[in-house]
């Protein structure tokens, strides 16, 4: 659902997600849009779905909640140049697109792992938005 997703380009189709490598803030953007309207339409850039996100409410916290959505800087170690979304479903535990192998949302450690006692991928910010708290999705998940 989320490997393609396609704009025109100086009159030609291109497809922006390449394939499923580029998109995080597809699959980010439609679960928020599609489960609880927290954000006003779905997006292919990680910039523009933070930028909605804000209008909509979404606020940096410092404390990891199941729900919350991550951002992680650009991955130098994987030759990875974008920044990239996904949601922290508890137990040290995330979910967001795997740019690498299935390009397919998957399950994955919060962090991508450890490497000598550190993170493989350190997080650059944690978003929240109050709805969330009252959210039978996310208390679902948190219960478990």
């Amino acid at each position: 659902m989320f490997q393609n997703i396609y704009v025109t380009n100086n009159g030609k189709r291109v497809d922006v997600a390449n394939g499923g490598e580029f998109s995080c803030a597809a699959f980010v953007s439609a679960v928020l849009l599609v489960n609880e309207n927290l954000i006003s339409t779905s997006h292919a850039t990680v910039k523009s779905t933070l930028e909605d996100m804000q209008k909509n409410g979404w606020y940096k916290i410092k404390e990891l909640k199941v729900g919350a959505i991550l951002v992680w800087p650009p991955w130098e170690e994987k030759n990875i140049k974008n920044w990239h979304l996904g949601f922290y479903i508890g137990d040290e535990k995330a979910i967001s697109n795997d740019s690498i192998k299935t390009k397919a949302p998957a399950e994955h450690h919060f962090t991508f792992g450890e490497k000598n006692g550190k993170p493989v991928r350190e997080i650059d910010s944690i978003w929240w938005h109050d709805k969330l708290s009252s959210s039978a999705i996310w208390r679902t998940r948190s219960n478990q």
